[in-house]
């Protein structure tokens, strides 16, 4: 009788979660028998997704929403029964602000989707000079760039839309996401869309109109989304619903279990087994392995078996951020309104963005109380973070005093640091992946996953997650008539 093949899937956070969840899909589908066990060293799952519930607030620590449009996240509620939690951002005629010479001015409605209709939001925001919604409008005359190579993000946009453009709305609005450098961020990794609809259609505005144009038709049967979505009582709840779910699923379940190291053996002409050191000093084997890990941390694991991916990995930079959240008694002033702002690079403050948390989600706080997130760090902005709590939360309320006038204490305050947790996809990421799985190649059955390859929101992780627990059913499945 052929036994179970075993598999190891390293880091507890959406990324290794998610690799679980569909390699149990995947492998009862594929009539193939798994032993699965998931590592974890810290003592929670779910790595960047953090709910507080404090009274009747909730607060998330890291990211608050997933992008409704990727359809992984969606997914992968509906299959943990959680569709019916799903919920939208609030109904509003005003949707966030960008800060330019101290000033928050309106966001240009449809920016996102580049639909040039939009110009009259344009105009009244004040934000670009004639000159500057001229250059932007020109958009569709710019020629498309070279097919190969890599192209910073700056380079892009400022090359499509302007410099003005980019300095005073897109850099914040895309290098923001990840909490980036746009100078040094590559275009194809971060923003492949970008690329495609150049290439395709010669202007991301021309792509971005044929797209919508040939959007199929929303099904009256399903609900209509946002373009975020989160979850009535916080994110948390879909890492409970996936950890419950494993377990019921028979998965091993291991918090506190920091993997030191990991070798190999062979046990039959091209093939492997992987024989992972905990730091207890125990021992597990498997005939597969996923590093669900930061890059930093599988390049510690993979240099001993192979120093060009160990040297690859440690080239994916990572940046170190805080979240800041802060109630107030209910007090708006004119400044806020809709979902929040963002602030460019060239505006020299601390924050990097600011959601009127209570304002942008149901179900987050009290009617009397306004809950508010603030963002700082990130690449080139990292300094702030070696301030302490109090003194943090003393800079972001100084800010939004001076941006948004609101001069009253915080009834609740609470500072998440993330270090070294945003990765950075910098020009040349793509080559190097390439390179990376060159690298790693002749070990079947190792495989790598996560936000430091092919994208950093909740939906691409469990995408990737997917992909990786394929790779692994495939190669068991080729050693199958061998066990």
């Amino acid at each position: 009788m052929t036994r179970p093949r075993t598999v190891v899937i390293v880091g507890g956070g959406i990324s290794g979660l998610a690799t679980a969840f569909s390699l149990q899909e995947k492998a009862t589908k594929a009539g193939l028998s798994i032993r699965c066990t998931l590592l974890e060293s810290d003592t929670s799952w779910g790595g960047k997704i953090v709910t507080h519930r404090v009274g009747e607030m909730v607060t998330e620590a890291g990211p608050d929403s997933f992008l409704s449009q990727k359809q992984a996240g969606l997914d992968l509620c509906v299959k943990l029964g959680l569709a019916d939690q799903l919920i939208n951002t609030n109904e509003t005629s005003k949707k966030a602000c960008v800060l330019y010479k101290g000033q928050l001015h309106d966001l240009p409605e449809g920016l996102l989707s580049f639909v040039p209709k939009q110009l009259g939001s344009f105009l009244r925001s004040g934000l670009l000079t004639w000159t500057g919604l001229a250059r932007m409008g020109l958009e569709i005359a710019v020629p498309p760039g070279p097919a190969t190579g890599d192209e910073s993000l700056a380079g892009f946009l400022r090359r499509r839309f302007g410099a003005q453009a980019f300095e005073r709305v897109l850099e914040p609005l895309m290098a923001g996401i990840y909490a980036g450098d746009a100078e040094q961020m590559s275009l194809r990794a971060a923003f492949p869309r970008f690329f495609e609809l150049e290439q395709r259609h010669g202007s991301i505005v021309r792509g971005m109109m044929a797209a919508k144009k040939a959007a199929p038709s929303v099904s009256t049967d399903q609900p209509k989304r946002t373009m975020f979505v989160s979850l009535k009582n916080g994110l948390g709840d879909l890492v409970t619903a996936l950890t419950r779910r494993l377990t019921q699923q028979g998965v091993e379940l291991r918090m506190g279990a920091r993997v030191d190291a990991l070798r190999v053996r062979s046990h039959k002409l091209g093939r492997w087994m992987y024989d992972l050191i905990l730091q207890d000093g125990s021992a597990l084997s498997a005939d597969g392995v996923v590093l669900a890990t930061p890059a930093y941390v599988s390049a510690d694991l993979l240099r001993p078996l192979t120093p060009i991916a160990g040297g690859l990995l440690d080239m994916i930079s990572y940046a170190s951020t805080a979240t800041i959240a802060m109630a107030f008694p209910r007090t708006l002033t004119s400044a806020i309104e809709g979902f929040g702002f963002i602030v460019p690079r060239t505006e020299q403050r601390h924050l990097i963005a600011a959601t009127w948390t209570s304002l942008k989600w149901p179900y987050r706080a009290p009617a009397d109380h306004l809950l508010v997130r603030c963002y700082v760090g990130g690449v080139g902005r990292e300094n702030i973070l070696q301030l302490d709590d109090d003194a943090l939360t003393v800079k972001a309320r100084d800010e939004l005093a001076a941006l948004c006038g609101i001069r009253v204490e915080p009834s609740y305050a609470e500072v998440n640091r993330w270090w070294k947790a945003m990765p950075q996809y910098t020009l040349g990421h793509l080559d190097r992946l390439a390179q990376l799985e060159a690298a790693i190649s002749r070990y079947p059955g190792l495989v790598l996953t996560g936000a430091g390859y092919r994208g950093v929101g909740i939906p691409d992780c469990i995408r990737d997650g997917a992909v990786a627990a394929e790779r692994v059913v495939q190669n068991l499945l080729g050693d199958r008539g061998t066990g």
